[in-house]
C-alpha cells in the first residue's frame, strides 16, 4: 500500500514551526529547516506536493517574500522542484555517501570558516577551468545570476538564491559534472550568511557589504568572459578569502 499523503486533509501532521520569539533574519532558515525536517522524518515524502504559498504564509506567519526565498533555498539544495502552474514537489533524497556536511556542522563561526577554506581550493580551480571551457550559454546564465543579485540588493533581500546560482553556474561552466554535483550537494549552506549574520554585522554596513560581494562576483565573471584562467582563479580566491576575513571580523571575540 503506498504511503498516505498527509497534506491537504491533515496539515497538522506536519511539524509545527518553533515559537514566535525569533529574530526577523531567522525567518527564512526557520522555514527551510522545518520543511527539511518534515521531509527527513517522513511527514513529507517523495512526490508530495508542498502546501501552497498562501498556506505556508499562514502556517509560519510570514510574508510571501520570505516563503519564496525559503522555497528558492530548498530548490537550490535539490530538496524540491517547482513545476510551473502545478506546484512545488518533494524530490527523492540524494544518494547516500560517506561524505556528509549537515546543517549541524555549521554551529559555529569556525565551522563556517572551515567550509570556506574548502571552497577556496575547490572553486578557485573551478573558475580557472570555467575560463578555459565556458560557452556563451554559461556566460548568459552567470549574467542572469548577477542581474538577480543586483535586483535583490535593491529589494533589500539577502540575495542568497542568486548568490548560490552564480557559483553554481561557474561550476557548470567547467564542463566537469563533479564540480556541479558537489555544489548541488552543498546547496545554499555554502553561503555564509545563511548560517551567520555577516551582512548585518559587517563593519561597512549591510548595503555596502552586498555591493562589495556583487563587485567581487563581477570580477570573476569578467575574467571568465575574457578566458583569462589565471585572473579567474585569483578573482575567485580573493572573493572567498575576503568572505572568510569578513566573517572573522564580523564576529565578537
Amino acid at each position: 500500500m503506498p504511503p498516505v499523503n498527509t497534506l491537504g486533509d491533515d496539515t497538522t501532521a506536519l511539524a509545527a514551526p518553533p515559537p514566535r520569539a525569533r529574530r526577523p533574519r531567522g525567518l527564512v532558515p526557520e522555514i527551510v529547516d522545518t520543511l527539511a525536517a518534515d521531509m527527513r522524518e517522513g511527514r513529507l515524502q517523495t512526490g508530495d506536493k508542498l502546501p501552497t504559498e498562501s498556506e505556508l504564509v499562514a502556517r509560519f506567519e510570514v510574508s510571501r517574500t520570505v516563503v519564496r526565498e525559503a522555497i528558492s533555498r530548498l530548490q537550490a539544495s535539490g530538496l524540491v522542484e517547482t513545476r510551473h502552474g502545478i506546484g512545488t514537489f518533494v524530490m527523492a533524497p540524494p544518494e547516500q555517501s560517506n561524505f556528509r556536511i549537515a546543517p549541524e556542522d555549521f554551529a559555529t563561526v569556525a565551522d563556517v570558516v572551515s567550509l570556506l577554506e574548502l571552497r577556496i581550493s575547490l572553486e578557485s580551480e573551478a573558475a580557472s577551468l570555467a575560463a578555459q571551457r565556458r560557452e556563451e550559454g554559461h556566460l548568459q546564465n552567470m549574467a542572469a545570476a548577477l542581474a538577480a543579485f543586483e535586483a535583490s540588493i535593491a529589494e533589500s533581500s539577502d540575495a542568497v538564491p542568486s548568490d548560490f546560482q552564480f557559483h553554481m553556474e561557474v561550476a557548470r561552466a567547467t564542463g566537469n559534472r563533479h564540480f556541479a554535483d558537489l555544489m548541488t550537494y552543498l546547496g545554499t549552506m555554502i553561503i555564509p550568511r545563511t548560517r551567520i549574520n555577516t551582512a548585518t554585522s559587517a563593519p561597512e554596513g549591510r548595503l555596502a557589504y552586498r555591493r562589495r560581494v556583487h563587485g567581487e562576483h563581477q570580477k570573476i565573471y569578467q575574467a571568465i568572459s575574457a578566458r583569462d584562467a589565471d585572473a579567474a582563479r585569483l578573482a575567485m580566491r580573493t572573493h572567498l578569502a575576503n568572505s572568510r576575513e569578513r566573517l572573522r571580523r564580523a564576529q565578537p571575540n
